[in-house]
């Protein structure tokens, strides 16, 4: 897996787990489905942790976690399936304030719009790193000005900005 932030590359400092078991026998932070966060937490109640949590998850299900995880992944199953871009919105209006990581084969058209959406990092299966290496997502991340939805960094729509024009 490749790791995108807004300045480039980075390592990623988290091992993905998928039991109790297995986070024992890891050094280090983990990321964790949220189906066994509450296993996980039992058992090791100081452990850094982040969640993995699918792209259709409430507020209401990650809530009880959000005051002790530092990371929340949302996995996307298609770079077409635009729902976590929703999710993330909504966990920084819930005031998630730790970092949150899309992960799934996004594209660097769509980075601008994840990062105005509240996320801080990109997690790509090594093929689409591999189609679209770094540089390209660096490149698209400032290509990408104008939209068409309000709320992407407080500027004003497209269609806003038509009817203003409009109207002048």
């Amino acid at each position: 897996m490749t790791l995108i932030a807004a300045a480039g590359a980075k390592p990623d400092a988290y091992n993905r787990v998928d039991t109790a078991e297995a986070a024992t026998k890891t050094d280090g932070p983990v990321i964790m489905p949220l189906v066994v966060a509450d296993a996980v937490r039992a058992v090791l109640p100081e452990l850094r942790f982040g969640l993995s949590v699918p792209n259709n998850a409430t507020i209401e299900e990650i809530a009880p976690h959000l005051d002790a995880a530092d990371l929340v992944s949302v996995e996307f199953p298609a770079f077409s399936d635009g729902r976590g871009l929703s999710l993330a919105k909504r966990l920084r209006r819930a005031g998630f304030k730790g970092t949150l990581r899309a992960s799934g084969p996004l594209i660097a058209d769509q980075f601008a719009e994840a990062l105005a959406c509240g996320f801080d990092e990109i997690e790509l299966p090594e093929t689409m790193a591999n189609r679209q290496p770094v540089q390209q997502w660096m490149a698209a991340k400032d290509i990408v000005t104008q939209h068409y939805q309000t709320g992407y960094g407080g500027e004003r729509s497209i269609l806003q900005k038509r009817l203003a024009a409009r109207r002048a």
